[in-house]
């Protein structure tokens, strides 16, 4: 599957994953609208934006190499869905970790993200720590 990156909601999942990659979150500001949530299964609540940028930047700590592979993205109007695999290597131990997980995001007309819901296995997210 070739994912269309001109398509506003795909760039706006590609942002995502260079400042998930480079551990630097300070373009998700500029990604989600000022009141967006992100919710994950594996707790079902919601976070701010401000939380998941927190969370994004301390994966430094403890995951180096991370990368995205394997991704689908099939965009719509008003969002888009992705599945991937996040990829790197546990700084404590050396072992190379992998997360399944599958995002669906909801974009308001202003080109924004409003929510983000975001699944994966939390035994997978355990080998992240």
């Amino acid at each position: 599957m070739t994912i269309d990156h001109s398509h506003p909601n795909v760039q706006l999942l590609d942002r995502i994953i260079v400042a998930a990659e480079a551990g630097d979150a300070s373009d998700l500001f500029d990604i989600y609208a000022d009141d967006a949530v992100i919710w994950h299964n594996t707790d079902d609540r919601t976070q701010t934006v401000e939380r998941n940028a927190k969370v994004l930047e301390a994966m430094d700590r403890f995951v180096t190499d991370r990368r995205y592979t394997e991704r689908r993205v099939t965009a719509f109007e008003g969002g888009a869905v992705q599945q991937h695999v996040l990829r790197g290597t546990n700084r404590s131990t050396g072992e190379e970790v992998a997360l399944h997980a599958c995002v669906v995001i909801a974009v308001n007309d202003e080109g924004r993200i409003t929510r983000l819901d975001e699944y994966f296995d939390s035994a997978e997210a355990a080998r992240f720590a």
